[in-house]
């Protein structure tokens, strides 16, 4: 009770001040307005920016040591395992009428990189067209645009990242998709023009075009997502030296044989590849299942000693591979819970024009064929908990087999490359 009098007296002497108070003036009253406005202006701009990030701390157990891998890299000569934070992302985001700004960066012990620079234009007439230039994702496949961030594994599959090291190019690109109240809002079509180096500048003369036409629908209330579509590479690999090989059956024995053409320095090799994707989400009463799907296949221009996409000219000669992938994730979460498991299957094949002994069997005529035209199988098994919007905890075992032939010594039985991952991410 005495509380509450104290608090009834305090509230009559500030009315009795108010009431005594001299009123302001009308010249008073448009200052305070103004800065208000001023105030208001400043907080809706800030409000247009963004700032957000995470951070993937993990540890890895390789079978031996010196492990190659495409989990992070190779391991260290000497080593089996290793701490590293894989990742740690600080974006900056900025939306304003019909455009927005992006800049991310990565820091790890590694050093310092840009991994998105860009800016999106939308047309405010028909609202279906955007233009995105800098360095972002390219637009082929599923795997490949799905953000890292979100991902249930903590790499991308062999074929992916082989193709598409560093996912992100530079370049620009135009997208069209309707306005969701459009019959059309579920399809979704990009085409862009890229330098084809990953996030490296120029080199030569040529750009890579990138095309995806997908068709993304809910239907079911909601329960049911599925999404398909089918992806366009074609780009070329600057020509250094005058020697070209592609695949030719010599005896019966698949060998690399020169392309006898006029084929000179300062010429280019064409880069091709075809994809398809699809996926399905769909939420039952075990909880909710997620398929995704990716199919690529085409031509790979690359050196001798490895089929990677090159991020700077090949200074050696060329070697023209038909290649193949593909990549399959199962996802599960349970109903009502944190936990969920994830099983991914991808395989790549570089050089499908050669196959077990055959790869090595040596010949007088043409270029033998080596260790970069083995094939790769890799199944991957993990368990992760997303504690909360901000924490996930993922466990994540690799299981990969490579092609074996009697002519290659280190390759005539599975090389002990598997990895185990237990890794933390927190993001904001």
């Amino acid at each position: 009770m005495r509380n509450r009098f104290v608090f009834l007296v305090l509230m009559v002497c500030c009315l009795q001040l108010l009431l005594n108070a001299q009123s302001p003036s009308a010249q008073t009253l448009d200052s305070l307005s103004k800065e208000i406005s001023k105030i208001s202006n400043a907080l809706q701009n800030l409000e247009k920016i963004k700032i957000s990030g995470y951070i993937q701390a993990q540890y890895q157990w390789a079978d031996t040591l010196g492990s190659r891998s495409f989990n992070g890299g190779d391991f260290p000569k000497t080593s089996a395992q290793r701490f590293m934070v894989r990742r740690g992302y600080f974006k900056l985001a900025y939306s304003g009428l019909n455009a927005s700004y992006v800049l991310q960066f990565n820091v790890n012990e590694k050093g310092f990189s840009v991994r998105d620079a860009y800016f999106n234009l939308k047309e405010p007439w028909l609202k279906s067209f955007m233009l995105t230039g800098g360095i972002f994702y390219r637009p082929f496949g599923c795997e490949l645009t799905y953000p890292t961030n979100q991902r249930e594994t903590p790499e991308l599959a062999r074929v992916t990242q082989t193709l598409f090291p560093g996912e992100r190019d530079l370049g620009a690109a135009v997208t069209f998709q309707a306005p969701r109240e459009s019959a059309l809002h579920p399809l979704k079509i990009d085409a862009g023009l890229f330098a084809g180096n990953g996030t490296s500048a120029e080199t030569d003369d040529k750009l890579d075009f990138i095309g995806r036409i997908g068709w993304e629908d809910v239907i079911s209330k909601g329960k049911l997502i599925y999404s398909g579509g089918f992806s366009f590479y074609n780009g070329s690999i600057y020509q250094s030296k005058k020697q070209v090989y592609q695949m030719e059956s010599v005896n019966e024995i698949p060998l690399f044989t020169q392309v006898l053409t006029d084929t000179i320095p300062g010429n280019y090799q064409k880069r091709q590849y075809l994809g398809f994707d699809a996926s399905i989400a769909w939420e039952h009463l075990l909880g909710k299942t997620r398929l995704r799907f990716d199919y690529m296949t085409g031509i790979q221009p690359g050196a001798d000693t490895s089929s990677m996409s090159p991020t700077e000219k090949i200074g050696a000669p060329i070697y023209n591979r038909d290649f193949q992938g593909i990549v399959i994730y199962f996802i599960h979460n349970f109903p009502g819970s944190i936990h969920s498991f994830v099983i991914k299957y991808d395989s790549y094949d570089p050089n499908k024009g050669v196959s077990g002994d055959q790869i090595g069997l040596a010949s007088i005529v043409g270029k033998t064929t080596n260790a970069t035209d083995l094939s790769y199988t890799t199944w991957g098994f993990g368990y992760f908990a997303d504690i909360n919007k901000n924490l996930r905890l993922t466990a994540y075992y690799d299981l990969v087999r490579n092609e074996k032939s009697k002519y290659l010594s280190k390759y005539s039985g599975d090389v002990k490359d598997n990895i185990f991952t237990l890794r933390v991410q927190y993001k904001f």
